[in-house]
């Protein structure tokens, strides 16, 4: 193994626009594999590093919905072999020794490593990732459709599957966008009566091309009111950034019945006390998932044809394609590709 040369777009600073540089990527360490990236998907979590919210050390290399080719590997590294396709998302890393690790729950490790916040991420054409990260990405998925669903994909796929849903229980979800339009496909393949709930009418007929069994236009109709209709929501998942949507969902859950939210809302909302206790209703909040959560996305989506819609870029655009996925207009995930 040697170092290779590469191209990065990195954030020298908070707040500081995107720059352009020629990097080495040296061999990896104990633990670690070196990736080829192919695709990485631009994710508004990436606002993080961008705009310095959590405490970086820069310049940062965004990025964490990362799709390559492993052509390094550490000696000490079972499982993974060099020509491996391999994709690394939002959880970058755990520790093993911490009291979540030796619980088995990973994903909450307290020295857990976020990739393109801890480390470089996946902006470049080469990233050096810790090897418990990753996933192993089916044959017929291609680089640009399983980066979306490192993220975006195994954050609503894993919490549909750990919610406790049965099939044929109905489950609603808030929002038809960068998480909604995956939650949508993986909550009707996985066999829910599918209720997906937007503004605007002209956004039915993409929910029903997307799975939906029904759709709730929440600028002509109670969505609470309308889920009770159905019987009232086992699920309801929420990927919106508004917390105003979210309190106007909560009264559509049945007995027992559960919120998970996945998308940070833009203020503290506000919930019924008493709708919560009278019917042992609950609301969780759901992080993404580890390297095998994602391979079980992965392997899923393979399985049932469930992709992202995509816009994509290449790397030396980065700052167009950033910019277009925090304008919110994207349909409705951001990829780029390193042309390898």
């Amino acid at each position: 193994m040697s170092s290779v040369k590469g191209r990065a777009v990195q954030v020298p600073a908070a707040h500081a626009p995107f720059e352009i540089v020629d990097k080495e990527f040296p061999e990896p360490g104990p633990g670690q594999v070196r990736i080829r990236i192919q695709a990485c998907g631009v994710c508004h979590s990436d606002s993080i590093t961008k705009e310095g919210l959590f405490p970086i050390s820069f310049p940062r290399v965004p990025g964490h919905e990362i799709a390559g080719i492993l052509d390094a590997v550490a000696p000490d590294v079972p499982i993974f072999k060099v020509g491996h396709r391999v994709g690394l998302g939002w959880h970058g890393g755990h520790c093993n020794y911490c009291e979540p690790c030796r619980r088995g729950e990973f994903i909450l490790c307290q020295n857990g490593q976020i990739s393109g916040i801890s480390y470089d991420g996946g902006y470049a054409d080469y990233v050096i990732a810790p090897a418990n990260a990753l996933a192993l990405i089916p044959d017929d998925l291609n680089a640009v459709e399983a980066g979306p669903l490192l993220c975006a994909g195994v954050t609503t796929f894993n919490s549909l599957r750990h919610s406790g849903a049965r099939p044929g229980d109905t489950v609603a979800v808030v929002g038809i966008g960068g998480l909604g339009h995956l939650g949508v496909q993986f909550a009707a393949k996985s066999g829910y009566r599918t209720v997906a709930i937007a503004r605007g009418q002209d956004k039915a007929p993409l929910a029903k091309e997307l799975g939906a069994h029904v759709y709730i236009d929440t600028t002509t109709h109670n969505p609470a009111a309308e889920l009770q209709k159905l019987g009232g929501a086992s699920v309801i998942l929420s990927t919106v950034t508004n917390a105003a949507a979210i309190e106007a969902v909560m009264g559509g859950l049945k007995e027992g019945g559960k919120i998970i939210i996945v998308g940070v809302p833009d203020k503290p909302f506000e919930a019924n006390a008493l709708l919560l206790i009278s019917g042992s209703r609950s609301i969780a909040g759901w992080p993404s998932g580890t390297g095998m959560d994602s391979e079980d996305t992965l392997n899923f989506s393979s399985l049932t044809g469930v992709r992202p819609q995509v816009e994509v870029y290449p790397l030396e655009k980065a700052a167009e394609a950033y910019d277009r996925m925090m304008s919110g207009k994207a349909r409705f995930r951001v990829v780029l590709t390193t042309g390898a």
